[in-house]
């Protein structure tokens, strides 16, 4: 379906079985789906994207972190679990 197609300006995640039982944000971070590894694939994909290693580092220290606590406390980060929408004033 897109890959006959001119554009190929596609990029595909999808789910991936690993038969734990976690947290909905730790299986989107178990798929490459969650919001810091999404960051690091649009600031990688930037023509000038070694401007942008220290970004990709905060990235990689987020889910570091989420890592560790998520398997010594069983839930999310506070920062995730917490987190709420602010509307733009």
């Amino acid at each position: 379906m897109f890959f006959d197609r001119a554009n190929r300006n596609l990029h595909v995640h999808g789910y991936r079985e690993n038969g734990d039982i976690t947290t909905p944000f730790d299986m989107r971070v178990m798929n490459q789906m969650d919001r810091f590894d999404l960051v690091k694939e649009v600031v990688s994909s930037l023509p000038d994207a070694s401007r942008h290693a220290t970004l990709i580092s905060e990235m990689d220290g987020m889910l570091q972190k989420h890592h560790a606590y998520i398997r010594e406390e069983g839930t999310d980060l506070p920062e995730i679990e917490n987190w709420q929408w602010q509307a733009l004033k």
